[in-house]
């Protein structure tokens, strides 16, 4: 394959993936064109700045940009290797929707050319990365495709590399993470294990674009079904009047136990949603992995029903929802239980209830003539006396015993474990009913 700075790639999606691909490749040399639908994150990124939060990304961004290796459009132009790095949603009925990845082979294939490399990231179903080669060996058919070219060579390489980053520590783990490279064919696979190997230090280990489609969803559904367990745990816990999260500590000092932490739910891009598309695919096979998604959905309902039975107890205090985050320290609502808690209070308590969310300016759209505000945490401590933890994000780890002794907490990520019990465990499914 040619040189770094000979080497052509668009990368089709700017998001929270799309993006730091982008400039982490762009870091090695190569010319590196980003592509979005949004007008505003193009703007964005060609201005040297980015429009999402994550560790160490601007400061990358910004010396990309200004070295000419990055640069951003809303059109498609002809390159070596295509990225493609766009949202895979599902329906209200839980099937998946891979509408993005298609338009964005409809895109690739009006510059496709032969010797190029087309490599799917975006978490999809089993058989996604084959409906795209299928595509675009309808669109141009004057190019021979991996699988469709009657035994002759073909003259592009088409591919499927699934993420498998953790936001916060994204730049990093693309990098020092194993890959799985799944080709069409072995010639495909091979072809794009030469163009991740630019930039990856971790192993990268070939395999076909089925299998490395079902190993991404697998990822995810093992850690959404080890959540569950924890969440149900939580449940029992509070049931028993016991605290879960010294139970799963003890628990995991034995050698082959390693339970999760519990939440007010799961949120996120993928294992909020990925193992549904194991269940879309097969439900007669995936009782488990159904059972998990449910159980996970039905504690953010637990937990709104808990926090509704002390603010309802407490009818003189005004509340803080400590944040709005599917995870720690990022700035991604997507999915996110903690926001989904917020909405439901908010409808609830109106003008009672305050949001401290330090990775956002403003609240969310959703939260428009509730009356809920958006403060920092130190005017929660001095003016609420009711602290709902959602999200554990370092500041609110941060704050001290003898800043909150005497609230009314209801922690949902255990970072306070010394916080006096405010509603006893076992009070609390009698007050909320």
């Amino acid at each position: 394959m040619m040189s770094h700075a000979d080497l052509k790639v668009v990368v089709v999606g700017l998001g929270y993936i799309g993006l730091p691909t982008a400039a982490v490749i762009a870091r090695t040399g190569a010319s590196v064109l980003g592509i979005d639908v949004s007008a505003h994150v193009v703007e964005t990124v060609n201005s040297g700045k980015v429009h999402i939060e994550e560790v160490d990304l601007d400061g990358l961004v910004s010396g990309v940009v200004a070295r000419g290796t990055l640069r951003a459009s809303t059109q498609i132009e002809a390159a070596d290797v295509f990225v493609i790095a766009v949202p895979t949603p599902f329906a209200a009925d839980h099937a998946p929707d891979i509408g993005y990845v298609l338009d964005a082979a409809k895109s690739i294939a009006s510059v496709l050319k032969a010797g190029d490399v087309v490599v799917l990231e975006s978490t999809s179903p089993v058989g996604t990365t084959e409906k795209v080669r299928d595509l675009l060996a309808e669109l141009r058919p004057d190019l021979k495709v991996p699988g469709r070219s009657n035994g002759d060579s073909p003259d592009v390489a088409i591919a499927y590399c699934p993420e498998r980053v953790l936001p916060g520590r994204i730049l990093v783990e693309l990098i020092d993470n194993d890959r799985v490279i799944g080709g069409i064919t072995p010639r495909c696979a091979r072809k794009a294990l030469q163009f991740y190997r630019r930039f990856v230090r971790g192993a990268c280990v070939t395999t076909t674009s089925r299998a490395a489609e079902m190993t991404k969803l697998t990822e995810n559904a093992f850690r959404d079904v080890n959540i569950a367990f924890a969440n149900e745990l939580s449940r029992v816990a509070d049931t028993m009047d016991v605290d879960v999260w010294e139970v799963i500590r003890l628990a995991n000092r034995h050698p082959r136990v390693n339970i999760l932490s519990p939440g007010p739910g799961v949120g996120g891009h993928c294992i909020a949603v990925d193992p549904w598309f194991l269940v879309h695919a097969d439900p007669a096979n995936t009782p488990l992995i159904r059972t998990a998604r449910e159980v996970n959905d039905a504690k953010i309902d637990y937990v709104v029903e808990r926090a509704e039975a002390m603010v309802a107890a407490n009818p003189g205090e005004r509340v803080a929802c400590l944040g709005l985050a599917f995870k720690a320290n990022i700035d991604d609502f997507r999915e996110s239980p903690a926001l989904k808690v917020a909405l439901a209070l908010a409808a609830r308590f109106g003008d009672r209830l305050c949001v401290v969310e330090p990775y956002t300016d403003t609240l969310p759209p959703s939260f428009d003539g509730s009356g809920t505000t958006l403060i920092d945490v130190d005017s929660a401590i001095e003016t609420c006396g009711i602290m709902i933890v959602l999200v554990d994000h370092d500041v609110f780890k941060s704050v001290p015993l003898d800043e909150r002794a005497d609230k009314h907490v209801y922690d949902t990520r255990g970072i306070w474990p010394d916080q006096p019990r405010s509603v006893p465990r076992g009070e609390a499914l009698r007050l909320a009913s």
